[in-house]
């Protein structure tokens, strides 16, 4: 086992930062920015529930072609290049989603936005969290994905300060992309002048063994998969919920504000959680929490609906995500990368699925209750099945 490089903790203050701007960018605008920007959109271009879904499952086609083609260790040696490239793709297709309002180059375009933000994900992750680890300093992990919550606020406060109105010969929404462009620029430059050159170990390229499937790991990967299922509906049309029983913008802009500051700190809270529950424990914990919020969505009155539906999202979301790769990568020691391709797959095509049939049945019934109770019912079926192998899981992940 290699013992931790204390020496690097000096050098990891700026290199956490540039991975917190990275995935705010990446992340925060270049994925997310879509929901506080979606209610603009269906109103200002006519576009149905099944329109909004369509345009945000081709960002998640994007964002799984990215994850697989990243994987294949092309970019071995380049990764701060390949991450600052993404970052500048990133600005300029915040930029181009202003300047149409065709379907088609929205669908084309989120597409590649999704490639753009894999690509920043992975490659900046693998700098940062390997230096991070290098150096034996937990606090890097929760504030590299923290970023992306900071995004998701910064996001929903730049929509909601913008005039809805717009600027001139632009409506509120393509001002909206456009500023989004903005900050993506100042935070890639910010990156550009903060992130190291590489990882902190040039071990990625090495070969891995066969991925050996056990019951514990396909447990895993099937529930991974139905997660991305089920929290992507409410990350996709959340603020749209709002605003169907706001009288005002400024329940939508607090729904999203709330998701973005509770994701922003989601990571480090749990973390307190895992010497008592275990990481299996907390992964489980969090499927059930954000199944909770998400039938409190469809029970509550406005506007304590959303606001509670976006905490429970943020404090659920990406700490299942992380903790559900690290689980998957301990049940497949042999073959850690492989086993994250396959759960990064499962769940690319659950965020796939996911937008298409919740605007479906938005558009059939006339609102987002039933796509909401169904997620719910997915991830309280992923909750019963991890319950039903936690021992198995457990051990295995122990061995």
């Amino acid at each position: 086992m290699t013992k931790p490089d204390h020496s690097l903790n000096q050098n990891l203050a700026p290199t956490a930062l540039a991975g917190a701007i990275a995935m705010a960018v990446a992340m925060g605008f270049g994925r997310f920015s879509y929901t506080p920007i979606l209610p603009g959109m269906m109103t200002g271009l006519s576009l149905t529930p099944a329109d909004a879904g369509l345009i945000a499952s081709a960002n998640f086609v994007g964002y799984l072609v990215g994850a697989v083609a990243a994987g294949y260790g092309w970019a071995a040696g380049r990764e701060r290049v390949v991450s600052l490239s993404a970052l500048v793709a990133t600005t300029l297709l915040l930029l181009a989603m202003g300047l149409t309002s065709s379907l088609l180059l929205f669908s084309v375009i989120r597409f590649l936005a999704g490639v753009a933000s894999a690509f920043t994900m992975i490659f900046t992750s693998a700098i940062v969290l390997s230096r991070g680890l290098a150096a034996g300093n937990p606090h890097v992990q929760s504030v590299h994905f923290g970023g992306v919550g900071i995004g998701i606020a910064v996001s929903s406060l730049m929509v909601f300060l913008l005039p809805a109105g717009g600027f001139g010969a632009f409506a509120g929404w393509q001002t909206a992309w456009f500023g989004g462009a903005l900050v993506a620029c100042a935070g890639t430059i910010i990156v550009a002048a903060s992130l190291p050159s590489g990882p902190a170990s040039g071990k990625s390229a090495e070969r891995e063994k066969p991925l050996a499937w056990t019951r514990p790991l396909f447990v895993v990967t099937l529930t991974y998969g139905l997660f991305g299922f089920g929290y992507v509906i409410t990350a996709t049309f959340l603020v749209a919920m709002a605003r169907q029983g706001a009288s005002d913008h400024t329940v939508e802009f607090l729904a999203w504000l709330v998701t973005g500051l509770s994701a922003a700190i989601s990571v480090h809270l749990w973390r307190r959680a895992v010497p008592r529950l275990g990481i299996v424990g907390v992964y489980l914990a969090g499927l059930l929490v954000e199944a909770v919020g998400l039938v409190l969505v469809v029970t509550l009155p406005s506007p304590y609906a959303p606001l509670i539906g976006g905490l429970m999202l943020g404090l659920t979301f990406i700490m299942v995500t992380a903790y559900g790769l690290q689980i998957g990568r301990a049940l497949a020691p042999q073959s850690p990368r492989k086993a994250l391709a396959f759960m990064t797959a499962a769940f690319g095509v659950g965020q796939i699925v996911g937008p298409l049939v919740a605007g479906w049945l938005a558009e059939g019934s006339g609102s987002f209750n039933a796509p909401t109770l169904l997620a719910a019912g997915v991830l309280l079926f992923c909750a019963a099945l991890i319950g039903a192998e936690m021992r198995r899981i457990v051990a295995a992940v122990d061995a």
